[in-house]
Parts: C-alpha cells; sequence; structure tokens
C-alpha cells in the first residue's frame, strides 16, 4: 500500500469526490450536466461522454489535491486514460488525489428491508488490475431501506466479508451501507447499522483498518465512536439525494466525518458552460465541500 497515499486519506483536509456514476446512473448524471438522451446514441457514446465530463472535472485547475483528498472512479473510467495517462495515475502523480475504484456491481432486489450488492465474480482479477494502475482503494454500495435487523445483519456481513478480501490484496476498502433518507425508519435503522458496524470491526485483524462512507444521520456526530476507531481509517459521507446546501449543513453538524459527494459535487455545472463559467462553479462546490468537511 501507498504509504504517501495512507498518510493523506487518514490525516489530510479535504474531501473525496465521488466521480463513480455507473451504466444505470449515467444518463441521469449526464441530463443534469445538460446533455440529453437523444443526444447520443448506445452505450459506447453515452460512456464516451460521460468520461469527457469526469476528464473535464479532473483536469479543471479547480481539482486538486488542495481540497480534495480522494476521488472514486467507475472501472471504466480507469481502464481509460486523462492527457495520455491512466485515470488513476493521472489522479495521484497531476493532482495529488488519491484514487479509489467501485468495484460493486449494483444491488440485488430488496429482501428484508435492504438491497444487498450482486455477487461480484472476478472480483480478485479486478483488485489486482487496479493494484497496477496506481489505486488505494475500493469502494462497494449497498441499502438499508428499513430497520430490520435482518436485513441491516445481512448488508453489513456481506460488506466485511468483501472488504476482509479486499484488505488481504492491499488495497484500502470503502464500506457503504447507505441508509436511504427517505426512510420511514431512518434513525431506528441508524441505530442498527452503528451496532453491526462496531461487531464487524471486531472481525478485522490486528493492524486492518477499513473505511465507511455513509449516510449523514438523523442525529449530530451519531458515528463519532467510529470516527475515532482507531482500526477505521477515516468516515466519509454520501449526499444521498440532500441538496449540496443540505449535505453541506448536515455535514457541518457531524465532526471528523468528510464529505463525498457525487450529484452534489456536480450541481450546476453544465456541458453548455465555458471553461471560466464552468471551473468557476465548481471552484465554489470544492469550496463550500471542503469548507463543511473541515469541522
Amino acid at each position: 500500500m501507498n504509504l504517501e497515499m495512507l498518510e493523506k486519506m487518514g490525516t489530510g483536509k479535504g474531501f473525496i469526490a465521488a466521480l463513480d456514476q455507473s451504466g444505470g446512473s449515467t444518463p441521469k448524471a449526464l441530463r443534469l450536466y445538460g446533455i440529453e438522451e437523444s443526444e447520443y446514441s448506445g452505450d459506447e457514446a453515452m460512456f464516451d461522454l460521460i468520461h469527457q465530463m469526469r476528464t473535464r472535472i479532473i483536469t479543471s485547475p479547480s481539482f486538486n489535491g488542495d481540497r480534495i483528498l480522494g476521488a472514486i472512479l467507475f472501472e471504466m473510467t480507469m481502464d481509460r486514460q486523462i492527457e495520455g495517462l491512466g485515470s488513476a495515475e493521472f489522479l495521484w502523480t497531476r493532482k495529488q488525489v488519491v484514487p479509489f475504484l467501485k468495484v460493486d456491481k449494483g444491488l440485488a432486489d430488496e429482501f428484508d428491508g435492504a438491497q444487498m450488492m450482486k455477487p461480484m465474480p472476478g472480483l480478485d482479477e479486478l483488485l489486482d488490475r487496479a493494484k497496477r494502475h496506481g489505486v488505494f482503494g475500493t469502494k462497494m454500495r449497498s441499502v438499508i431501506k428499513l430497520a430490520n435487523p435482518v436485513g441491516v445483519g445481512a448488508v453489513v456481513d456481506q460488506q466485511f466479508e468483501i472488504a476482509r478480501q479486499i484488505v488481504a490484496a492491499g488495497l484500502m476498502p470503502i464500506i457503504e451501507p447507505e441508509v436511504d433518507i427517505h426512510s420511514p425508519e431512518k434513525q431506528e435503522a441508524e441505530d442498527l447499522l452503528k451496532a453491526a458496524l462496531i461487531a464487524g470491526l471486531d472481525t478485522l485483524d490486528d493492524g486492518q483498518q477499513v473505511m465507511f462512507k455513509l449516510t449523514l444521520p438523523s442525529t449530530a456526530d451519531f458515528y463519532e465512536d467510529l470516527v475515532n476507531d482507531p482500526r477505521v481509517l477515516r468516515v466519509v459521507a454520501l449526499s444521498g439525494g440532500y441538496s449540496r446546501k443540505e449535505a453541506d449543513s448536515l455535514l457541518r453538524a457531524n465532526h471528523g466525518v468528510i464529505a463525498s459527494f457525487s450529484r452534489a459535487l456536480t450541481e450546476g455545472l453544465s456541458a453548455q458552460q465555458t471553461e471560466a463559467e464552468f471551473d468557476a462553479t465548481l471552484d465554489a462546490t470544492i469550496q463550500s465541500v471542503y469548507e463543511a468537511s473541515l469541522t
């Protein structure tokens, strides 16, 4: 594991940019960026456009390691290039931003009030490829809809089982059991989740660490125990459908937690903007998320 990346991710000031929309969410991301589905045909054209959008973000003067600690990439982004370098290599060598890779294959159908991850055949090969590209860590997402202890337990057990595989491969896993912000049992689900995550940490071997990416909680500083646990490198927050303003406000109330926003990060960016307009919008967004991550 790259010790310089480990130090930056563990102690640096800033946040993680989530640039990992995959096939299912890409049309929506492009639409918000000002490109309608009628303007392209087929997956190849769609992924070309989303790579152009991500490249525009990553190569912007506003996007660098001064305020951004890391960036989460989709597999196809990792396999593509930015200005002649692999995307992950470009992030670290040119921007001093630590690269992560989304490794899950999407969500299974809801069961017991939760959506576990689909099977991940070929994960070992993907982890090997990620290491060759200079990737530091991984991210994988499940979703919790209700305060069902069976569903919450199944999600956390699966996350830790795969996290141990990722740690064994020499990478840093980001465990992401998202709690749906619209859940009628959000606080109760978060109570169950925290207890399950603490129990999951007890399954790690001495010296092993993970990261958590969690929904902004209903109670301020709710995950303080996790923030202070030496087995947790960092706790980061997802925006989960909140607007950037709402997400920033909630984040400030959670000390030691930093942002890992996706939609809230790209809010206001448009394919139609000039480079100056695009950079100014992105700069203002990065600054607001950065400041919210400092508490």
